[in-house]
């Protein structure tokens, strides 16, 4: 069947010819916002324009994969696309180009790929925990039903995997060992640790899978499309040790009230029995004779249906030491990825990654 033959629309195709496609001139291009962790490569002369525009032709290429001319397909696929977003994923591939060559047209289709693959995700999440938001908008399930959700995810991570195969065999693998590895980490965390497993050894074998795998990626593909192949390995640690970084914090962010930085409801975890490193922690102290910790944990393991209820449980768990414990460990985990930063050359590039390492435990982001 031919392309005039069919009702829908190929990803990146039939896009009507009134559609700005420069992002110098793109309206695009004027809401790229780098988060100050990057302000460093911001700042500079040649990689700060470098990283915007490429950030704006980023987005007009997600709009691109998903566009399809059945209304419905449409809307669904745009949801949270335009919904926003701090886009990390994707900047983080641009970025590491510029240890190599800088962004050319494969490093913006890896981009591309790395944020729809976590798009994807969200809407299967979502479905699962019942989320009535996500972005500050109503979840596509809330919207369109369970059903349109999940299958619009993997709508999505198709038009990933068309993009991926426009690359090559490597970044076909590399996104489906990346692809398992969401699955998996979610499978775990549904299932739960088994009876001899250490449960926060599990977590973060958990996080690792479910948020530092994409990010581990996202560095490995700029540095590959980039022409900077020699520091594969340095980006696929970094990105390992900075997305457990990430998620360990919002553990902690869940528990001491950061809303505002944040954009989430202190609690939110709590409520819904997520298993997080302070709760984890807890238990562990509950278990070794810790008196506070199992009054804590009363209040934790309660009815957490009501505002009063949850909010006293946040303030609980936010006032005892295993929260600063966990706080502690997630520094160590973003002290690490810094660490491990060092073979690459001195400038904006290493010093930005350095401080989005810091800023994913700071929260300025």
């Amino acid at each position: 069947m031919t392309d005039s033959q069919t009702n829908w629309t190929a990803a990146g195709h039939g896009v009507p010819a009134s559609v700005d496609l420069n992002p110098e001139t793109s309206a695009l291009a004027a809401v790229v916002n780098l988060p100050p962790g990057f302000a460093a490569v911001a700042g500079d002369p040649e990689f700060g324009p470098a990283i915007a525009t490429g950030m704006a032709r980023v987005e007009k290429l997600l709009r691109d994969a998903i566009a399809n001319s059945d209304p419905l397909i449409d809307a669904t696929s745009r949801h949270l696309v335009e919904a926003g977003g701090k886009r990390i994923r994707p900047l983080l591939v641009v970025l590491s180009s510029l240890l190599g060559g800088g962004v050319n047209d494969d490093v913006l289709k890896a981009a591309t790929i790395v944020e729809l693959t976590h798009l994807a995700t969200l809407y299967h999440d979502d479905v699962m925990d019942s989320a009535p938001y996500r972005r500050g908008a109503p979840t596509a399930h809330e919207v369109w039903g369970n059903s349109v959700a999940i299958l619009t995810g993997d709508l999505i991570f198709a038009r990933a995997s068309i993009l991926g195969a426009e690359l090559g065999p490597q970044a076909v693998m590399l996104q489906a060992q990346t692809f398992e590895r969401l699955c998996l980490g979610q499978l775990h965390e549904s299932v739960g640790p088994r009876e001899d497993e250490d449960a926060v050894g599990h977590y973060l074998q958990v996080i690792a899978d479910k948020t530092a795998s994409l990010l581990s990626t996202s560095g490995i593909f700029g540095v590959l499309f980039g022409g900077a192949g020699q520091y594969v390995e340095t980006m696929r640690e970094y990105g390992e040790k900075v997305g457990v970084a990430f998620q360990l914090a919002d553990d902690v962010i869940d528990v001491t009230g950061a809303k505002v930085r944040s954009g989430k409801t202190p609690g939110t975890d709590l409520r819904e029995g997520v298993p997080t490193l302070p709760v984890l922690l807890l238990r562990d102290a509950a278990a070794a004779g810790d008196a506070s910790a199992a009054a804590v944990l009363e209040l934790v393991d309660g009815d957490l249906s009501g505002d009063e209820a949850l909010a006293e449980a946040v303030r609980a768990v936010a006032g005892h030491p295993c929260t600063q414990q966990a706080w502690a460990v997630a520094r160590e985990w973003a002290d690490d990825a810094g660490a491990v930063l060092a073979p690459l050359p001195e400038g904006p590039v290493k010093a930005s990654l350095a401080a989005f390492a810091d800023a994913v435990v700071t929260r300025e982001l």
